[in-house]
Formats: C-alpha cells, structure tokens, sequence
C-alpha cells in the first residue's frame, strides 16, 4: 500500500509541476493585444476577461504600456483543477514616438474582459518654413 501511494505522490506533483508550467506559459504569452489607427489615434484592445476593473493597472511611460492584473484568491475549499491565470502581465513597446512626461490618454475603458485604451497620436517631425 505505502509503494502505491508513493507512486500517487509522484504522480500528483508530476502533474502539478506541468500545470504550474503550463500556467507560467500562458502568463508569459497573454493577454492577446490588438492595436489599429483610426483618425489620428492608436486603440489598443486587450483581452482580460475574469477581472474585476479594480484589480487592473495600466501604465504608460513614454511609448511603453504596461498592464498587471491581479486577481485575489477568493477560492475557497479544494481546487481541483485552475486553468485561468490570477496574474497576468504584459510590457508592450508602443508603435508611436512619445516623450517621457508628456504621455496622453484619450480614454480607457474595461467592458466585459475587454480593455480598450485610446491614445492620441502626436504627428511625428516639425514642419520646416522656408525664407
């Protein structure tokens, strides 16, 4: 009996040790981010659904967007199975020029899993006059 639960054992943290993995991946690689231009500003869409708008952060720092996302553990009783990440965080570089400081946000909205960041997009060079 003890040489069955040993290999019980070994299989129970075998499998969580997968899971864990698995889980880091998928930390690693979402949320998937959509960017388009339209009328001179930049929407970013980012799918987080499973949060609660208050356990989001959004930061941007330059042409930096940085999103976090943490969920806090309300599980109560025996998890058997947890596929959905309770953190998620995500540095992307931004595809417009900004200076630090003079970052501009036109709106962002969480509906439904869904962020929607608006940045206006600030045209790039200055225009010379001739004499």
């Amino acid at each position: 009996m003890e040489e069955m639960d040993l290999v019980k054992n070994i299989a129970k943290d075998f499998f969580k040790e997968i899971d864990d993995k698995s889980r880091e991946f998928f930390e690693f690689v979402l949320p998937p981010i959509d960017l388009h231009e339209e009328n001179d500003t930049l929407i970013v869409t980012v799918d987080i659904p499973g949060f609660d708008k208050n356990d989001i952060n959004v930061t941007l720092n330059s042409n930096v967007l940085s999103i976090k996302a943490e969920k806090k553990n309300d599980v109560s009783g025996r998890i058997i199975m947890k596929q959905r990440p309770r953190i998620i965080e995500k540095k992307m570089r931004l595809p417009i020029t900004m200076k630090e400081g003079e970052e501009k946000v036109n709106s962002a909205k969480y509906v439904n899993g869904v962020l929607t960041i608006k940045i206006p997009i600030t045209k790039k060079g200055k225009e010379i006059s001739l004499d």
